[in-house]
């Protein structure tokens, strides 16, 4: 999910530096008091009898995006023509009276208003990954349908520009390997155990409402607040798993809905990711091919097998003693818990940017395990920056209190150590990575249910069949269960994100002939890459 959602892959190896925070980590049916069921809509998107009507009737105050002279981001929303706006949300959806937060929305109008389609919603996956500056490049994305929607990006509850949600925690995110024995694994979780704590001790009364049917509900107080009686959907990763809990909730309110990148809601949860290790695998495979064929660049192996044997090595190395890289004051110490991290994120998209990035960072590595010293690109320093110490710490907090409020983890730290041991022999470089104990073992006990499917939902569902991050599988698996889906499958890509972001125009074309026309496909469509 651009996790560990992202959990949202960026393009080029300047944006690679924020994939260790989408890495990071993704219905009808729920028990839930009449305060929590889905509201009546009106005509203006109100709840009424459930006093919600505040919320639903609001007027956003759109204007400037700029916060500051130096917001640099709200500047090119600016200048863009986007306006930006705060949707004032309950808390807690039980008790609309109580405490309020705000939610962070921007929005680029349709300027072709005799053939105005009507709002998409954009979330880009995580969880805790911000859209506000998505519309731009959606609308992009969109070409000419673009001007016929108006597109709407927002921060999710407490991420972003949004009320804010911060632990205090002294790395980004904990998403780390067990490493090659158990005193890796016992390091691990005395650092889950702990950040759990930290959580509680200074966020106790807002955790349990940071989940994601929560943020569903903010997305349809936002519909009504638009004034829309349905709104369309776009959403990568674990975006599509809040699209289809969306659609499980608030069923009749949805127009068009992409899913790109789909996560089966029955397994989403905390352990997400120890379904997807062959196709990491898979795709690290796909990388060292290349980065063979680069040697005179990164001289990490003339082919496929020696590349991987330069890993195999430079993990040895590792594991007795810290690796280290950077030069003061960016100086980072890596063991065996954290280079596959930096793999398993790498190799989430197979465009020869990233792949270069990669390599970059394994031939610094390498060249490490031997005691000798390479220079870190700005890019690279900034993501270890971010995975290694407390600089992201608001968005670990964030994607953690996410997955740990919408699903229950094993408590027993043994049950995660014999799943190591277990997958060690056959996976010895992922499985320890994502049969890892986090967090959510030691967590509160989430206050609803996962969401099931109980609804159909007319969607178009996006996959390419060798993504690492939310498999195909799942792909495949919500399209089951959803019978009025349609699949469009690029063949060949071992990419996670593809609409407006992997440039394959057989998939973007198909994409926009659906939102223009909101017809899907009379058949699943398959592209090549």
């Amino acid at each position: 999910m651009r996790y560990a959602e992202k959990i949202r892959i960026p393009r080029g190896p300047a944006a690679a530096r924020t994939a260790a925070a989408a890495g990071l980590a993704l219905a009808v049916g729920l028990t839930a008091s009449p305060a929590l069921a889905t509201p009546t809509t009106r005509t203006a998107g109100a709840a009424a009898h459930s006093g919600l009507d505040r919320y639903y009737d609001q007027r956003l105050a759109w204007g400037t995006c700029a916060q500051s002279p130096d917001d640099t981001m709200g500047r090119d929303l600016d200048r863009a023509g986007v306006q930006c706006a705060n949707a004032t949300v309950p808390l807690d959806y039980a008790a609309p009276r109580g405490r309020t937060i705000t939610v962070a929305v921007s929005r680029l109008k349709a300027t072709e208003t005799r053939h105005r389609i009507g709002a998409i919603l954009l979330n880009n996956g995580g969880p805790g990954g911000t859209a506000l500056e998505s519309p731009p490049v959606i609308h992009q994305a969109m070409k000419e349908v673009g001007a016929r929607y108006d597109i709407i990006g927002f921060d999710p509850r407490f991420t972003g520009r949004s009320t804010p949600l911060d632990c205090g925690w002294p790395v980004s995110f904990p998403w780390f390997s067990a490493g090659a024995g158990r005193a890796g694994f016992d390091r691990h979780v005395a650092l889950s155990k702990s950040l759990a704590a930290k959580c509680r001790a200074t966020n106790a009364s807002v955790l349990p409402h940071v989940t994601t049917r929560n943020t569903a509900r903010d997305m349809d107080v936002i519909r009504g607040a638009l004034g829309e009686r349905k709104i369309s959907y776009l959403g990568y990763s674990y975006g599509t798993y809040l699209g289809t809990v969306y659609t499980q909730m608030f069923p009749g309110r949805y127009d068009r809905v992409v899913l790109d990148g789909a996560i089966d809601p029955r397994a989403y949860g905390p352990r997400l990711l120890k379904d997807a290790v062959r196709e990491n695998e898979q795709a690290l495979s796909a990388w060292a091919t290349w980065t063979a064929a680069h040697h005179t660049t990164y001289g990490l192996g003339r082919t496929r097998k020696a590349v991987l044997a330069t890993i195999d090595h430079t993990m040895a190395k590792a594991a007795r003693g810290p690796l280290t890289v950077g030069t003061a004051p960016d100086v980072f110490r890596l063991d065996d818990t954290h280079i596959p991290t930096l793999l398993f994120m790498g190799v989430a998209d197979d465009t020869d940017a990233s792949r270069a990035f990669l390599a970059e960072q394994v031939s610094v590595l390498s060249k490490a395990a031997e005691g000798q010293q390479a220079p870190l690109s700005p890019e690279f320093t900034e993501q270890l920056r971010f995975a290694l110490t407390d600089e992201g710490s608001a968005s670990g907090s964030v994607q953690t209190a996410i997955l740990c409020g919408d699903a229950a983890a094993p408590r027993n730290p043994e049950l995660y150590w014999r799943d190591i041991e277990r997958t060690r022999a056959a996976h010895p470089l992922f499985g320890p990575l994502t049969e890892n104990i986090g967090p959510c073992a030691f967590w509160n006990a989430p206050r609803e249910n996962p969401t099931r499917i109980r609804h159909d939902a007319p969607s178009l569902i996006v996959a390419a069949t060798g993504d690492p991050r939310t498999t195909y599988r799942g792909s495949v698996a919500l399209h089951d269960q959803l019978p009025s889906s349609k699949l469009l499958t690029l063949k060949g890509a071992n990419r996670h994100a593809l609409y407006g972001e992997y440039g394959n125009a057989c998939v973007d074309t198909k994409v926009n002939r659906y939102l223009a026309t909101g017809k899907l496909p009379g058949r699943d469509e398959t592209c090549v890459k």
